[in-house]
C-alpha cells in the first residue's frame, strides 16, 4: 500500500493582552496530543521559530508565517485558540493559504470573575469564524470540548482524512484502459469536466499495450514475474485452471502496474471483459491485486468509479484497500441487505480469513470478511457532482461465485429509492470502517453534493 503524507501547518492563536502563562499551557497540552495522531502520516510544520512560543497574536508576524507555510508545502492549516484570540491573525494566515482549515479551541474551565479573567476560547471562535467567512476561507470545526477528549481526537483524526480525500482528488490521475464496453451508456463520464472543476486528469492507454508488456514478461522469464507467479499459487487455488493462463493473468498485473507507474497515474479504469480477446485472459485478478498495491482500478471503464475508489482509499490514509462492486439482488431473507458483487476483482486483503481463495478462468472467487463498510458513488449529471454515502455491515448470506459481500443497511428500500433517483449506476464503492463523516467533510470542500444514505430522497410508489 501507498501512504499518504500530509503535511500541517499549525498556528495557535491568543489574544494579545490574556495571558502568556496560561496560552502556552493550552498550546503544550493540544500539540502533546496532535503529536500522537498519525504521526507516519502526518508532518506538523509550527511556528516556533517566528512567535513567541509559537503563538501568533501580532498582526505584523502574519506574512512571515504565511511564508514559512507556503515553503514547507503544507496541504492543511490547524488554527486553534489559546483563548479568545486574534482573528485578524488567524484569518488572515488562512486567507493567504487557502488550503482545508481547522478550527478549534479547549473548552473554558471557567466564567469570568471580580478576581481574574477567563480565556473566552469559545467567545473568540464564534468571532475568527465570521472574518473567515468574509475572507472566503473553507474551514472545518471540532467543536468547543476539552483537549484529552475523544471528541477532540476523533475530530483531528477525520479532519486529517478529510484532507487526504482532498489531497488525493486534486492530484488524481487516471489511467484509461481502453474504451467504455458498447452497451454500457451508464459509465460515461465527462474528462474536461473532471480537469477544469476538480483537477483530475485521464490518461489513455490501449490494452494493446498492457498486451505487449505482458509478452516481454513472459518471454523475457522476468524474475519478478516468477515471484510474483509463486505468490499468486501460494495464496490462490490456481487448480482449475492452465499453466499458461495463471502464468498470463500474473503478467496482466505486473503489465498495468508497469504501465501506471510509467503513466504517473494512482487510480484507473480498465475496460475489463471486452479487451479480453486482446489480452487472451480476463483482467480481474488484476483489479483486486492492484488495489492491494494501492493504485485501485475500476472495471468497465468506469471513470468515476475509479474517482470513488481513490477517495475511498484516501479515507484509510492509504492502509486499506477499496474495492467497486455491482449492486446486484437482494438478499433472500433480510431484506435491508444487498450483494456486492463482481466477477471477481475484490482485493484479495479483504478476503474472509475462512474462506479459500480460487482462481477460475483468471477470475477470482471468495467471500469478504464481516466488519463495518462503508459505501459511496461519485457521480455526475448536467454538470453537477454528487457524492452518495452510507454505512452499514458485511452480514452472512448465500454463497455464489465471484468475488462478493452480504451488505445490510438500517433500511434498504431508503437506500435503494436514493440510488434510483439520484444520478448513480449499478456500481458502488466500498471500504472497511465508518467513514461518512470524511466524506461527507472532504464533498463540502471539492464542491459536490454530499448524498446522504441515512437522509430519506424522492420517494418510490
Amino acid at each position: 500500500m501507498r501512504k499518504q503524507h500530509i503535511v500541517l501547518g499549525v498556528a495557535p492563536t491568543k489574544r494579545s493582552f490574556l495571558s502568556m502563562e496560561e496560552a502556552k499551557r493550552q498550546k503544550d497540552k493540544f500539540m502533546g496530543v496532535i503529536r500522537q495522531i498519525h504521526p507516519d502520516v502526518v508532518e506538523i510544520v509550527d511556528i516556533d521559530d517566528l512567535c513567541e512560543n509559537g503563538i501568533l497574536y501580532e498582526t505584523e508576524k502574519i506574512p512571515q508565517v504565511v511564508e514559512k507555510f507556503k515553503k514547507a508545502g503544507i496541504d492543511a492549516l490547524f488554527t486553534p485558540h489559546c483563548d479568545f484570540g486574534e482573528e485578524q491573525c488567524a484569518a488572515g494566515v488562512a486567507a493567504a493559504l487557502k488550503v482545508p482549515t481547522l478550527m478549534w479551541g479547549a473548552r473554558d474551565e471557567r466564567p469570568n470573575t471580580d478576581e481574574s479573567r477567563g480565556r473566552d476560547t469559545q467567545c473568540g471562535m464564534f468571532a475568527c469564524t465570521k472574518v473567515m467567512k468574509r475572507f472566503g476561507v473553507q474551514y472545518s470545526y471540532i467543536w468547543n470540548c476539552e483537549t484529552e477528549s475523544e471528541d477532540f481526537k476523533r475530530g483531528f483524526d477525520r479532519f486529517i482524512r478529510v484532507v487526504a480525500v482532498v489531497k488525493t482528488v486534486k492530484n488524481l490521475c487516471i489511467a484509461k484502459f481502453g474504451a467504455r464496453p458498447v452497451p454500457f451508456m451508464s459509465v460515461m463520464a465527462n474528462e474536461g469536466d473532471l480537469a477544469t472543476k476538480l483537477g483530475i486528469t485521464v490518461v489513455p492507454v490501449s490494452p494493446t499495450a498492457i498486451a505487449a508488456r505482458m509478452d516481454e514478461l513472459i518471454q523475457g522469464k522476468d524474475e519478478r514475474l516468477a515471484e510474483y507467479l509463486a505468490d499468486v499459487k501460494g495464496r490462490m487455488d490456481t487448480s482449475s485452471m492452465e499453466e499458461d493462463k495463471v502464468t498470463r493473468a500474473a503478467a496482466a498485473k505486473l503489465a498495468v502496474q508497469d504501465l501506471m507507474e510509467k503513466n504517473h497515474c494512482t487510480a484507473g479504469a480498465m475496460e475489463c471483459w471486452s479487451a479480453v480477446p486482446i489480452l487472451g485472459v480476463p483482467i480481474c485478478m488484476t483489479l483486486g491485486e492492484m488495489a492491494d498495491e494501492g493504485l485501485p482500478i475500476s472495471c468497465e471503464t468506469d471513470i468515476n468509479g475509479a474517482v470513488t475508489l481513490a477517495m475511498l482509499q484516501a479515507v484509510t490514509l492509504g492502509k486499506e484497500s477499496s474495492f467497486l462492486a455491482d449492486l446486484t439482488i437482494r438478499h433472500p431473507q433480510n431484506d435491508n441487505a444487498e450483494l456486492l458483487w463482481h466477477c471477481g476483482p475484490f482485493p484479495y486483503s479483504l478476503k474472509d480469513a475462512g474462506c479459500q481463495a480460487r482462481l477460475v478462468g483468471g477470475q477470482e472467487r471468495f467471500e469478504l470478511k464481516k466488519g463495518d463498510i462503508t459505501v459511496c458513488r461519485f457521480d455526475d449529471c448536467d454538470g453537477k457532482y454528487y457524492l452518495f454515502g452510507g454505512e452499514g455491515r458485511a452480514v452472512d448470506g448465500p454463497q455464489t461465485n465471484g468475488t462478493y459481500v452480504w451488505f445490510e443497511t438500517d433500511n434498504w428500500k431508503r437506500w435503494e429509492e436514493k440510488l434510483m433517483f439520484g444520478p448513480y449506476i449499478h456500481h458502488v464503492g466500498g471500504i472497511y470502517g465508518n467513514y461518512k463523516p470524511v466524506l461527507r467533510e472532504a464533498a463540502r470542500y471539492l464542491g459536490l453534493i454530499f448524498d446522504d444514505a441515512d437522509e430519506q430522497g424522492v420517494y418510490s410508489l
